[in-house]
């Protein structure tokens, strides 16, 4: 399904809203651009999932734990499989947690069969398309 967002408090506000749909153990991959708004629409997921704290992008740790509740991956900087499983980010997978992950592509071989997909395409400065598929 096809939304289309005008503000990154109303990507938010569309992960807010996503996150109701979601069950503990999902994995959610993330594409879109540089800047498309992942982090914007994962705020939104932790938001919608009682989450307080302040979520950021884990470009440097690669993944941030939330409570066990959320777990916020960004693999831009993984360049296989290999490395998130030497990182032992695989594990997470199949824990009771949601999973979101940034840049999927770069550990595809690792990612679990069943799996969420949400595309974000930079249309504007500030509008965004999103697609989310189940």
């Amino acid at each position: 399904m096809k939304h289309f967002t005008s503000s990154a408090e109303e990507t938010l506000a569309l992960g807010e809203k996503y996150a109701k749909t979601l069950e503990k153990g999902d994995v959610v991959l993330l594409y879109g651009d540089m800047g498309a708004g992942k982090t914007a629409f994962t705020k939104g997921i932790a938001k919608g999932l009682g989450i307080e704290e302040n979520v950021s992008s884990p470009t440097y740790a690669y993944m941030n734990d939330y409570g066990g509740r959320l777990y916020h991956y960004d693999c831009y900087r993984l360049s296989s499989g290999e490395d998130a499983e030497g990182l032992g980010l695989t594990d997470y997978f199949y824990s009771d947690g949601v999973c979101v992950v940034e840049w999927p592509m770069n550990i595809a071989d690792v990612l679990p069969k069943k799996h969420k997909k949400v595309t974000i395409i930079k249309t504007g400065d500030c509008t965004r398309e999103i697609t989310i598929e189940e």
